[in-house]
């Protein structure tokens, strides 16, 4: 499915965000980022509007009453060096199994810090890992999900997010200028010891909230409810949709979210992985119950949002499978207005263009309400 971007918007070098935003001047704090709103118009009237903000001012975008939903997965240090035979390979940890396997991309050192891809297996393949530990490929994961770049594979230790603590580091992508400590990829909201060890990316809509900022915010009346969902490795380079991933809805979550509503607050996921936890535990009518487990939902326009009125994110790239969802939060609850939903959408890239808003996981915020 081509995304609302696809072909129509080219995001250039310089738009990229290389460093986190405390290195970007002297004495910046996390939140000294941007923030760009995109409301949609009430009836499908026009295209919306969109306005530009500090992302220190959202308490005053938001009004008391609403509900930020956040996830709460760490994010592991899940990159780490590896040997087939006399081939150096950078295993990235993507997702823990109900087995005991994980799931692993496989990719070749680039020689400037970051990787590329590396075609997947073969079965039976053993990986040396630093540390001691070591790892057996033993097929891809089921349904051809990852394009063929994961493998499940046996590890020879059981406590693998602790070798990771040990002996990795955070996934880099190229667009990013050197190495940062994992502190740097921890949202505010990371919960310790959480089931199913951690989230191979950074769930990054919530990096840009400092301790302070979420003080202002219950202070203005908005409330906070707790998800969890931990990523695996997406593809840059494919575009994949995301494949099946494990996730908890507890039910004081489940409780406050269907009481907000029902009080006529909204619902605003604070990235991507908050939005498929909470529509994977909602019915056809948006009532939100708590739920557990392994969710392979996709969230397009044509499927729309039940349960999500509103969405913080970052800024992704123009052919990315997130922007479906993104679509589908802009065309309203139940996708009532696709149409008016990618208008909104390609209004408001095309602004974050045209004001220098910088991408990616250390980039600007774009708060989307539907």
């Amino acid at each position: 499915m081509i995304t609302a971007l696809e072909g129509d918007v080219e995001v250039p070098d310089a738009l990229l965000a290389r460093v986190p935003a405390e290195q970007r001047a002297p004495g910046a704090a996390r939140d000294a980022v941007r923030l760009m709103v995109s409301r949609g118009a009430r009836g499908g009237d026009g295209e919306g509007t969109v306005s530009h903000h500090a992302f220190a001012e959202l308490p005053g975008v938001l009004r008391a009453g609403d509900v930020l939903v956040v996830n709460t997965s760490p994010t592991l240090p899940a990159a780490i060096d590896g040997r087939v035979g006399d081939e150096h390979v950078v295993v990235h940890f993507s997702t823990a199994g109900d087995d005991g396997r994980w799931a692993v991309e496989l990719r070749s050192p680039d020689g400037r810090g970051t990787t590329r891809p590396r075609p997947g297996g073969p079965a039976g393949a053993a990986v040396r890992l630093r540390g001691g530990a070591g790892l057996v490929l033993a097929e891809p994961v089921s349904g051809g999900a990852g394009g063929g770049r994961l493998w499940w594979a046996r590890v020879s230790l059981a406590d693998v997010p602790g070798h990771l603590l040990r002996y990795g580091r955070p996934i880099r992508y190229s667009y990013t200028d050197r190495d940062q400590p994992l502190s740097a990829y921890q949202t505010v909201f990371a919960a310790a010891g959480t089931a199913g060890g951690g989230s191979a990316e950074m769930p990054s809509a919530g990096r840009p909230f400092t301790a302070e900022l979420v003080a202002r915010l219950v202070g203005a009346g908005v409330q906070f409810a707790p998800v969890t969902l931990h990523t695996g490795v997406s593809s840059g380079e494919a575009h994949e949709p995301p494949y099946p991933e494990r996730y908890e809805v507890p039910e004081p979550t489940a409780w406050l979210v269907n009481a907000a509503r029902a009080g006529g607050g909204r619902i605003v996921a604070v990235g991507t992985t908050a939005v498929r936890a909470l529509e994977s535990a909602a019915d056809a009518a948006g009532r939100v119950r708590a739920a557990a487990g392994w969710t392979d939902l996709v969230v397009t326009p044509e499927r729309g949002v039940r349960a999500v009125d509103g969405l913080l994110t970052g800024l992704h790239e123009p052919a990315a499978s997130h922007l479906l969802m993104l679509e589908a939060v802009a065309g309203g609850v139940d996708g009532a207005d696709g149409a008016a939903g990618r208008a909104l959408l390609r209004r408001s890239y095309r602004e974050a263009l045209a004001e220098g808003y910088l991408w990616h996981e250390f980039g600007d915020v774009h708060l989307i309400l539907g």
